[in-house]
């Protein structure tokens, strides 16, 4: 067995795996995506009067339903390429947008077309039991009076608050259109990076107490997986800082200047992220340091426990070294009392050292 499959048997922490799937990522390799087993297809046509909802076996069904007096969010879970051709074809969207919506560890990032507004970011979620962050890959496509959203996972879903507020009738999100439906997904994908952070936040504490607690070789090791994750939550913040960015200077006529507000409040928000995770990752050198205090520490106290206990036995060292020299005269050598004389010296010399010791503050 290699060193790497016997630290993951004997201590599960240790896994290698997870840093090839975080660094392996090259662009230049076409993706080879499995397609899901099962795909999804929702839509809600509403306006501030009326809200109706539909489920659609066929993604044809969907283009009658763009009507100039409503809004249409057209949700697909799961992603099969034929279904994305399909959407695709039916709106008139560009051929490379398809590819970044098929594409796989694809970098945040948002383009400007004539007829659509393209934004490709990661939605986060914590796996607690293997204390990792997962993403899943979330299109969104905002054309005139509909957005379409495609998510990776069929199963996972973190918009419905945002299916809530579409059943008030007096909601913002009834009265306003289709940019601010994309303003409230952008906005609740970036909330749920809080939320992530959070669940980190509390490992890292837990991390912390344990160091300070019990440092050991395990620490080091969950220092070493924290640090990873930060690498992935950086990843994938950063750059949603420019893709907001991009949807604030934008000039399109699919966004009203009315709701560049609230495209800044998400801006605000995402930066307070990225400064949070930056946060995070000096706190994890600052306990890798001090781990590496603690472990020194620690080395310094068995240093200085084995000196004294040296110290101590050097009187009864010498004393027996020279009673046991062969010479015919040595003083006491032959004296009744010798023996006595010589132990209560191995004793004395060495607790008076220790008087001497604690007078000088060294233990």
């Amino acid at each position: 067995m290699n060193t790497r499959k016997y630290l993951q048997t004997i201590f599960p922490i240790f896994n290698t795996q997870r840093t090839k799937e975080i660094l392996n990522i090259n662009p230049t390799i076409a993706p080879v995506r499995t397609e899901a087993q099962e795909v999804h297809i929702t839509v809600k046509q509403y306006n501030a009067d009326t809200l109706e909802e539909h489920t659609a076996t066929s993604l044809h069904q969907c283009l009658p339903l763009v009507q100039p007096n409503t809004v249409t969010w057209i949700n697909i879970d799961g992603l099969r390429k034929t279904e994305v051709d399909t959407v695709c074809q039916i709106f008139d969207i560009h051929y490379l947008i398809v590819e970044d919506i098929l594409s796989i560890g694809q970098r945040p990032k948002m383009d400007d077309f004539d007829n659509h507004l393209f934004c490709l970011l990661n939605m986060l979620y914590f796996d607690a039991k293997n204390t990792a962050v997962e993403q899943e890959q979330i299109s969104i496509i905002l054309g005139k009076n509909y957005v379409i959203t495609f998510q990776e996972d069929a199963h996972r879903d973190v918009f419905n608050p945002l299916r809530d507020k579409l059943k008030l009738p007096n909601s913002k999100l009834r009265q306003s259109g289709a940019d601010y439906l994309c303003y409230v997904l952008l906005d609740l994908i970036v909330d749920r990076y809080f939320t992530v952070m959070e669940q980190l936040s509390d490992k890292i504490e837990w991390i912390e107490e344990e160091i300070i607690r019990n440092a050991n070789t395990r620490s080091l090791a969950r220092i070493n997986s924290m640090r990873k994750e930060m690498i992935v939550m950086k990843r994938n913040i950063g750059p949603v800082k420019d893709l907001i960015n991009g949807l604030i200077r934008s000039e399109s006529d699919l966004l009203s200047d009315r709701n560049t507000k609230y495209f800044k409040d998400v801006y605000d928000h995402i930066v307070q992220a990225a400064d949070m995770v930056d946060n995070y990752r000096d706190m994890m050198m600052s306990l890798q340091d001090l781990y590496l205090n603690k472990a020194n520490m620690k080395m310094n106290e068995v240093m200085k426990v084995m000196t004294i206990v040296t110290c101590l036995l050097a009187p009864a060292t010498v004393i027996g070294g020279i009673f046991g020299m062969n010479f015919d005269r040595i003083p006491y050598l032959h004296h009744k009392n010798g023996f006595f004389i010589a132990v209560s010296l191995m004793l004395f010399i060495p607790v008076w050292m220790i008087w001497i010791f604690k007078k000088r503050g060294w233990f």
